[in-house]
């Protein structure tokens, strides 16, 4: 059945055969050990007769996709936006909005330059980490001072690029003030799938879930789905609230595998070759995933994971 697979599944199952394990991604803090977690992060229930789901847009560099932003407006739809300072700079329309609707969008820091808040590997998904507890430190304040440097609220949460931390940074961020802003919900894969894909993703939220998205790529079909997406859930009676109004519970998932995550990626020309190849190899883990009930033992599990976390690489690369 392997055999059968397209040209992008043998790549992506060449690629992940291939790579080698990061001896860095455990190391030694003091008395502990720093690793690698992935917050999740749900919000409290409204229950049957209330539900309710936060959406958190990250904008991470580059431009604004309106297709999202005018439909939060119209249909005034609260959201925590996660901006970077490199975004701030760029997008000056986009920020006079936020700020004309403090009602609507609570801004929260996404780092100043986009940077994950690791310590003990050089790359995540193909980004370059910060690499040290001061180049954290710098990033958050670099991106707490861009907003309120706009007349902006300090900021309470923090998100770093990628959504994954090392431990060492967690507890920094933390004792800085922070919140940790994980998800539960990831609705467009960095901005990697198409239209269809996310709609259906972002309208199957449940109550308490936390929906990460993104509004900085107006030219990709991602953004189309969570438009409409936001929609269907409002359609269904769905309330939308921010992060700091309403209970969060927070766990550390610790990442179990990091093998191919600092792994760099090739560079492809033009968002819409990146965005073809990300949604062939979408299909073909969706595959392979139906395959695994079939032929795929239990133990055999690890391997859909080192795959899923090859996916992430290839949506975040262009985020």
């Amino acid at each position: 059945m392997f055999q059968k697979f397209s040209a992008a599944g043998a790549a992506l199952l060449f690629t992940v055969g291939i790579a080698c394990a990061n001896d860095m991604a455990s190391k030694e803090h003091g008395s502990e050990t720093v690793t690698i977690v992935e917050p999740q992060l749900h919000i409290k229930p409204g229950g049957a007769a209330a539900p309710q789901v936060a959406l958190t847009l990250d904008a991470c560099m580059g431009k604004t996709d309106h297709r999202i932003l005018d439909v939060l407006v119209k249909d005034r739809i609260p959201a925590t936006i996660f901006v970077t300072g490199r975004w701030i700079k760029q997008n000056a329309e986009a920020v006079a909005v936020l700020k004309a609707h403090p009602d609507l969008f609570d801004v929260e820091n996404h780092g100043a330059m986009h940077v994950p808040a690791i310590t003990n590997m050089p790359l995540m998904y193909g980004i370059k980490t910060a690499g040290s507890l001061d180049a954290v430190r710098k990033e958050i304040e670099g991106g707490a001072e861009a907003i309120t440097a706009e007349g902006m609220p300090k900021p309470l949460w923090y998100r770093d690029a990628t959504a994954r931390y090392s431990t060492d940074a967690v507890q920094l961020a933390t004792s800085m003030g922070y919140k940790i802003a994980g998800y539960s919900l990831n609705g467009d894969m960095g901005a990697s799938l198409p239209a269809e894909t996310v709609e259906r993703r972002i309208a199957g939220a449940h109550d308490g879930d936390v929906i990460i998205s993104h509004i900085n790529q107006p030219t990709r079909s991602s953004g189309e789905g969570v438009a409409k997406g936001i929609l269907a859930l409002k359609a269904k009676g769905m309330k939308f609230v921010r992060l700091k109004d309403v209970q969060t519970t927070m766990e550390l998932n610790p990442v179990p595998d990091t093998i191919f995550l600092s792994t760099p990626l090739p560079r492809k020309t033009g968002n819409g070759e990146i965005e073809h190849f990300q949604q062939k190899c979408v299909a073909v883990l969706r595959r392979i995933m139906r395959l695994r009930k079939v032929c795929i033992s239990a133990p055999s599990a690890r391997t859909f994971y080192r795959l899923d976390s090859r996916m992430r690489q290839l949506s975040f690369a262009a985020c």
